[in-house]
């Protein structure tokens, strides 16, 4: 064979294997459309008096759209030793085929198909966003060893290796920036569709894109551990664990398949002695509550729109770690919140500034960022940040800096002595009297105050505080609305959590709260409101996260709270919560609709089929066309 002809042959090899691994998640709705074209034959051919055409055509149609749900009832019933719904429609078609009854018989195998596809078709639209996720994880790197670039898996990389991460390139793991600066795509991990800019000691994760600068990055985390792969972890995680709902369904399934069962059999005689019914038609309507008495749309009620919720949540940046969870949201009647990086930044921001008379606001914040610039201190970096925003010029460097720990720092700048700290270490007196009290009255508000002290003389004061996230406001005011209680939980001062409290409207608020502290208080909460949920992003709140019926951890927390919480919001995005319980009560509502609209449909089959109102055709149509109509209602939930 020619190099041309082995190339063809190979390429036409891999198109057909494409092509089959393409159609594989589809086998099961060709199957049953494929029964579907051969019912219509056999039905044709039964009109043309080809018996034996007809009869084969319709042997092929059980046999092709019966397959598949057949083997996962005959698989589950050897597995569980206990008979399921899928067992009920094999009997009640072969029972249909042996009373003669062929075209009933394969319509019911069709329709069976058609929904046991839609419900795969469910699963694998739930999968979607883990496929999603596989697809953009980077499966090399590039690991830089004594200067030389080498090309590694990404399981081979360990903590402390250095990588190279180009422009257009994903970011293979965890880690941080410690060399170059470039704007990053971090919409696969948060959901933030504007690119963020990082630079030196940034964190930067895995799946990102680095859309401009080249990076050499110091791996912080083994590729197992990555945000990434938590994130799989926890949508396979939910995907896996069930509902209460879809437990009892699912206990409850068994024991009424057996009921059914019996009841079949008692109608298969009991008619003809009691009712004077001939074999033929007892038979007839043993069959037909075979058929209408299956659970089909009742046992499709629950998973289809458990499934079709966590994933439409995981498309939002809401992660559900299992069906309980979501259903348990619904339920809420209170939310405690940690305050800091929850309903806060986390970090001290610069909020006012008062400059004594006749000096200039322009000249004091450069020397004092100046000054702080040499510190590591979240205040002092918070003043530098907010000096450099506001001045043009570059900083200056000081003559001579001293830490005095505990209280603050002294500097020369130009022969002045320059002093910035607490009140103590610049004079309580000339503090507490500077712009008539000003300190006094922000720090009742909350805010953090900062001296600054030239030449002996008081020369301004710099309030800072935590601020509350922009988007707090409005999550806490939609949770109201959903008549929802909230409280904040804080370890600060009661003034700071009073003012934090009234800027972000949560209901009430517990300061001066440790983190055992935060336990006691939630079971108190539970004491009171029942179901009660907890907010938080870090280490000391995870025993209240565990403790809460339900716990929501901020995407950009701990990895203890992100293990700890039951539902995590990827965008560390507030209102999400609001979102989350309308999807909970939206799940839950449907769910009921399912239940009541395929346990009325049963009822009113087995009551018409006693009364013999009703025809297997007709019993065959309106039973798997009520369980069709449950999962496409469930399907709405994969909508925005």
């Amino acid at each position: 064979m020619s190099a041309e002809a082995r190339a063809l042959l190979n390429r036409t090899v891999n198109e057909k294997d494409s092509f089959f691994e393409k159609m594989k998640p589809h086998a099961e709705l060709i199957a049953a459309l494929l029964s579907g074209v051969l019912i219509a034959a056999g039905w044709m051919l039964d009109k043309s008096e080809l018996a034996t055409a007809s009869v084969t055509a319709y042997i092929l149609a059980f046999l092709i759209g019966g397959f598949a749900k057949a083997k996962e009832g005959i698989e589950e019933t050897i597995a569980n030793k206990e008979l399921n719904v899928e067992m009920l429609m094999i009997f009640a078609a072969i029972g249909s085929a042996i009373i003669g009854y062929w075209t009933e018989g394969a319509i019911l195998i069709f329709i069976f198909a058609v929904s046991g596809a839609l419900e795969t078709y469910t699963m694998n639209k739930s999968h979607k966003e883990i496929s999603a996720l596989m697809e953009i994880q980077p499966e090399e790197a590039l690991l830089i060893n004594g200067g030389i670039e080498e090309k590694v898996h990404v399981s081979q990389l360990v903590i402390g290796d250095l990588i190279l991460v180009k422009p257009g390139e994903r970011v293979p793991s965890d880690g941080k920036i410690i060399k170059g600066q470039s704007t990053i795509d971090e919409s696969a991990i948060t959901g933030e569709s504007i690119p963020v800019t990082k630079g030196n000691n940034d964190a930067i994760f895995a799946g990102t894109v680095n859309l401009n600068g080249s990076l050499t990055v110091e791996i912080t985390k083994p590729n197992s551990e990555t945000l990434f792969q938590k994130i799989i972890q926890l949508v396979q995680s939910a995907q896996s664990e069930k509902s209460p709902s879809q437990l009892f369904i699912e206990r409850f399934e068994g024991t009424y398949v057996k009921i059914v069962l019996s009841v079949v059999v008692l109608m298969m005689f009991l008619p003809h002695f009691l009712l004077g019914w001939n074999w033929t038609e007892t038979f007839y309507r043993a069959m037909i509550l075979l058929v209408v008495a299956s659970p089909c749309a009742l046992v499709a009620s629950i998973m289809p729109a458990t499934l079709s919720a966590i994933s439409n949540g995981a498309r939002h940046g809401i992660l559900f770690k299992g069906g309980v969870h979501l259903e348990n949201l619904s339920h809420l009647k209170a939310i405690a919140f940690d305050k800091t990086g929850t309903l806060t930044k986390g970090k001290p921001e610069v909020t006012d500034v008062i400059v004594a008379d006749g000096l200039s606001e322009s000249e004091i914040l450069l020397k004092a960022a100046s000054i702080e610039s040499h510190s590591t201190h979240p205040l002092a970096n918070a003043i530098v940040k907010f000096a450099k925003e506001k001045l043009d010029g570059s900083l200056i460097n000081p003559e001579s800096i001293e830490d005095v720990s505990g209280w603050g720092v002294k500097a020369f700048i130009d022969r002045d002595e320059w002093k910035i700290g607490k009140a103590a270490f610049v004079g309580l007196e000339a503090a507490g009297q500077f712009g008539e009290g000003a300190a006094a009255k922000m720090a009742s508000q909350g805010k953090t105050i900062v001296f600054v002290q030239k030449n002996g003389e008081i020369a301004a004061i710099i309030a800072l505080q935590d601020v509350v996230r922009e988007e707090t406001r409005t999550a806490i005011d939609r949770l109201k609305n959903e008549g929802i209680y909230t409280l904040m939980l804080t370890g600060d001062s009661r003034n700071t959590g009073m003012a934090i409290a009234k800027t972000s409207h949560v209901d009430d608020y517990i300061a001066e709260c440790l983190p055992e502290n935060k336990v006691e208080h939630l079971k108190k909460l539970q004491e009171t409101y029942g179901t009660v949920a907890m907010v938080g992003d870090g280490i000391n709140d995870a025993p209240a996260l565990a403790t809460a019926n339900v716990g929501i951890a901020m995407g950009e927390g701990t990895d203890v709270a992100l293990e700890t919480a039951d539902v995590v919001l990827m965008k560390n995005d507030l209102p999400r919560i609001a979102e989350a319980i309308k999807l909970s009560k939206k799940m839950n509502r449907i769910i009921k609709q399912n239940v009541i609209f395929s346990i009325s449909v049963i009822m009113l089959l087995i009551a018409s089929n006693f009364l013999q109102f009703v025809d297997l055709p007709f019993g065959v149509i309106a039973h798997e066309g009520s369980t069709i109509l449950v999962i496409l209602n469930s399907l709405r939930l994969l909508r925005s």
